[in-house]
């Protein structure tokens, strides 16, 4: 006999929605994305296998603080719009992006964004991935995970973005992805 197995709520503020932009404007993307200025991700001495930019702000991980860079390329303009469509804020509140370049077996570990930032929101491209969120829960690890389909977006706000850790194991193709911040007023 087969037990019903019934999948966890998502956490709170976590929202996820497919196709929130068309193929063509995905293959558009990808090809000026594949001429950015890509450098390993590097953090406390550490290389990852996931290559970054950052546009509107950067982390510096070693000062523990936010610099200011170039602006977000208007290439982007586009999708930060959507973004912030999808999020229902305003673009302008959107004045980080991140873009990172996952190689077939590239992941990211359990994390938290940076106290710094508020809203994140995450478009994938290309290939899919397991987005997986955590948190303590006692002895035990709450945990809830989807796929992000290509061309998806996923929004953490709320207890989301500052309860749950989230990371994506190993991808098994080439991935990229374009990661919106809202800053917090207070930093």
């Amino acid at each position: 006999m087969m037990k019903n197995v019934t999948k966890p709520a998502p956490p709170e503020g976590l929202r996820y929605q497919a196709d929130v932009l068309p193929p063509d404007e995905e293959q558009g993307l990808v090809e000026r994305i594949r001429e950015l200025p890509l450098k390993e991700f590097e953090f406390h001495g550490y290389v990852g296998k996931r290559r970054v930019v950052s546009y509107g702000w950067h982390y510096d991980f070693a000062e523990r603080r936010l610099h200011k860079v170039d602006e977000i390329p208007d290439f982007l303009l586009p999708l930060r719009y959507r973004a912030a469509a999808f999020a229902e804020v305003a673009p302008e509140e959107l004045s980080h992006a991140l873009v990172t370049e996952y190689g077939a077996g590239a992941a990211i570990g359990w994390h938290r964004d940076k106290g710094v930032f508020g809203d994140v929101i995450g478009v994938s491209l290309v290939s899919s991935c397991a987005f997986r969120l955590r948190r303590k829960a006692g002895s035990k690890w709450e945990r809830y995970s989807l796929t992000a389909e290509p061309r998806s977006a996923y929004l953490l706000r709320g207890p989301s973005r500052t309860e749950w850790e989230h990371s994506i194991p190993a991808v098994d193709s080439l991935r990229y992805s374009v990661t919106f911040r809202t800053l917090l007023a207070d930093r």
